[in-house]
């Protein structure tokens, strides 16, 4: 499926039914910018027009519908869009999200494709950039996992302001149930000005022996501890993470920054993130740094400086703009990124607007 042509056919009925009266809406998010990527070591597009760059772009369906008591089925189909070619995002129907669940006041538990707990805790508490732009944390910390496949996942209600979590992905390999298994869990507290998570995840992937190439495991094992304190004028952010096993940071196999730099992972690294957010007005200024220690003999050290600001049209559309900078140690192969995409040059631009609906 390349195109959302199908989620669209998918989704008119609903639309139908949500008019009666249902819970059902649909919505979406078209987001898109102009990137221009710079010390790529390699051959790469220095500016080019690219989708869901802040967040991403998708088209979406979601409900609920009450049942005995206080619990309620809930549900949601969420399709990726690549709005600069009009592809599906992922090369899948529902790539962003896709799960059905029960809401009630012991907790809310759903089952299908979800985002794992680490990224959440990341982007929503520790990163000024939310997981998007240039600036986004997701260029040097996580495992480069924002989802799980045939997921459990349960999240409580909250408790004197302590809330928890727990997902458990099922790996369905024909060769091992455990080859592609992941799972983890979080606690958290939000109350006055302070949000505070640490989270937990193990995913396991191995790469299988193919002819003469040894098997590959890029196993992760990621704990991070995300907070932030709301301190009226300006919103200040921390993180602190620890890393093991090849897959454990972000790290493209195909070599992005160029054929003659030997690419390879951080198997053992610790990451530490410190930022700010500011409104004026219409306008949010944001400022993070993030420095990975890599603790392996490769020293394979980086820092990473972003800026960035949006601008609220409306309550639904907003102009943004962001810069980050990547210095590498030792061939530390990281790059800048975006919410959609993982970049090729060492430092980059974005300017682009986002409209929801």
């Amino acid at each position: 499926m390349k195109t959302p042509m199908m989620a669209l056919i998918c989704l008119s009925p609903l639309a139908v039914w949500a008019q009666s009266g249902s819970s059902t809406q649909i919505y979406g998010v078209l987001d898109a910018g102009v990137v221009s990527e710079h010390n790529c070591q390699g051959a790469c597009p220095s500016t080019k027009l690219s989708p869901g760059v802040s967040t991403g772009s998708v088209l979406g369906v979601t409900g609920r519908e009450p049942l005995n008591g206080d619990t309620a089925a809930i549900y949601r189909l969420e399709a990726g869009v690549r709005n600069d070619t009009g592809q599906s995002d992922e090369n899948r129907l529902f790539g962003s999200q896709a799960y059905v669940g029960l809401d009630s006041r012991w907790g809310v538990l759903t089952l299908g494709r979800q985002y794992n707990l680490q990224y959440e805790a990341l982007v929503n508490v520790a990163d000024p950039f939310n997981g998007g732009t240039a600036g986004t944390a997701t260029n040097l910390i996580g495992n480069g996992y924002k989802r799980y496949d045939n997921s459990i996942k349960y999240q409580s209600r909250p408790f004197h302001g302590v809330t928890g979590s727990a997902i458990y992905s099922f790996g369905e390999s024909t060769f091992s149930s455990s080859r592609n298994r992941g799972y983890g869990a979080m606690i958290g507290y939000a109350g006055g000005m302070f949000n505070l998570r640490i989270a937990y995840q193990r995913k396991n992937n191995l790469i299988e022996a193919a002819g003469a190439t040894a098997p590959v495991d890029l196993s992760a094992r990621n704990t991070l501890v995300a907070a932030n304190a709301n301190l009226g004028p300006a919103t200040v952010f921390a993180a602190y993470g620890i890393n093991r096993g090849i897959g454990s940071s972000p790290w493209d196999q195909n070599n992005p920054i160029g054929a003659l730099v030997l690419s390879s992972p951080s198997t053992r690294s610790h990451d530490q993130l410190v930022g700010i957010s500011v409104p004026r007005g219409a306008a949010t200024f944001m400022v993070s740094y993030i420095r990975k220690n890599d603790r392996t003999p490769a020293n394979l050290d980086a820092n990473q400086l972003a800026v960035g600001m949006t601008y609220a049209l409306s309550r639904r559309t907003a102009l943004y703009a962001a810069y980050a900078k990547i210095r590498s140690e030792n061939g530390a192969p990281y790059t800048v990124g975006n919410f959609s995409e993982a970049g090729r040059g060492r430092s980059g631009i974005n300017l682009g607007l986002r409209h929801a609906f």
